[in-house]
């Protein structure tokens, strides 16, 4: 179907607008109905506040932040409907914003700026959602205690060896559902249950608490491995706090499975909600997202993986190393998260 004029103008607007403020220049401020544009977050992170205050600088867009947990904002989006303020859905796991998709809370996006930035693996293709940051999901290991041969692998978390000496979140954290749900692509359903029982058989402790006191599980002796998001790693080897760098310098990192696909990847996503009434300004919010600056706010703020290429990590995720990140794509373990926690629940991982 060939756009309407009116509709190629608004497009051609639009275009100027995205460049100049990818660019850095002053962009011109859209119409006043555009000015504020209605964020559902389940980010919880205090630095963002530097990333919407300079994409407002730079669009004359107020964002107005609505947040909570991804759940409890789809459910509520679902039971708004037609008449959802939201103009913007803003997940911490791809496993959520897909589910969001699904339930038909966000509609589709092209743009050639998300396209060229964004690689195919870490966004919806169709185009509901994109990634605009990155978590690899790694093991952090007792320095002295534990070599990083036996926790090479997330397989080798079922391995005999490691028999009470894993500490790892609740089956219900949506990052271990994905991290499943990229296992369940791997190996199917009966390797996947199988290989949660092993990891129920090795834990250290019954499963509580979030990455961070997995990592200071590790650090006090009551596991020799656990498993946490980089950026929790990261963010107390930079803390101001003694405590925290102490705890974090009692710990390795290890990337597992170098060694064949690579580490699981997760990412922070988001996409226009499906009634947005500032589509304009949501598309124009999302193609700041993968703009250097923007992608600096990431990097710098909370300690996570840029998803554009270029873009430097900040200094204490960049210390952990270099790794293969696998490319299995985001919506196929995303799609699995469902299926990953009946597996779960089934292995009696609580």
């Amino acid at each position: 179907m060939t756009p309407s004029r009116p509709a190629l103008r608004r497009r051609a607007a639009l275009g100027g607008l995205a460049a100049a403020a990818l660019a850095g220049a002053a962009p011109r401020r859209v119409r006043a109905q555009e000015r504020v544009l209605n964020l559902y977050s389940s980010r919880h992170y205090n630095t963002d506040q530097a990333l919407y205050d300079d994409f407002a600088r730079q669009t004359g867009i107020r964002i107005n932040r609505i947040e909570a947990e991804a759940d409890p904002l789809i459910e509520r989006m679902r039971a708004e409907g037609a008449n959802s303020p939201a103009d913007v859905f803003v997940s911490v796991d791809a496993g959520r914003i897909e589910r969001a998709r699904a339930a038909g809370l966000l509609q589709p996006v092209s743009s050639p700026v998300l396209e060229r930035a964004v690689p195919a693996h870490l966004r919806d293709p169709d185009g509901h959602w994109f990634g605009f940051s990155k978590r690899a999901r790694i093991f952090v290991l007792a320095k002295g205690r534990s070599s990083p041969d036996e926790a090479s692998s997330y397989e080798a978390l079922a391995a005999p060896r490691l028999k009470g000496r894993v500490a790892i979140r609740s089956s219900t954290n949506v990052y271990n559902q994905s991290m499943t749900g990229a296992m369940l692509a791997v190996h199917g359903e009966e390797g996947t249950e199988a290989w949660c029982r092993g990891l129920v058989a090795n834990l250290a402790r019954p499963p509580r608490g979030g990455d961070t006191d997995q990592i200071k599980a590790v650090a006090a002796g009551e596991a020799d491995v656990g498993v946490c998001n980089t950026y929790y790693l990261a963010n107390l080897l930079r803390s101001r706090s003694e405590a925290d760098r102490a705890v974090a310098a009692r710990v390795a990192a290890v990337f597992p499975n170098q060694e064949d696909r690579g580490t699981h990847v997760n990412i922070s996503g988001s996409g226009v909600a499906a009634h947005a009434r500032n589509r304009e300004a949501a598309v124009l919010f999302l193609e700041y997202l993968v703009s250097p600056q923007a992608q600096a706010y990431f990097a710098d703020g909370n300690s996570e993986y840029p998803v554009v290429e270029g873009v430097r990590p900040a200094a204490a995720l960049a210390d952990l190393g270099t790794f293969r990140e696998d490319r299995l794509d985001a919506r196929v373990y995303a799609a699995n998260n469902a299926r990953a926690l009946q597996l779960m629940d089934r292995a009696g991982w609580k």
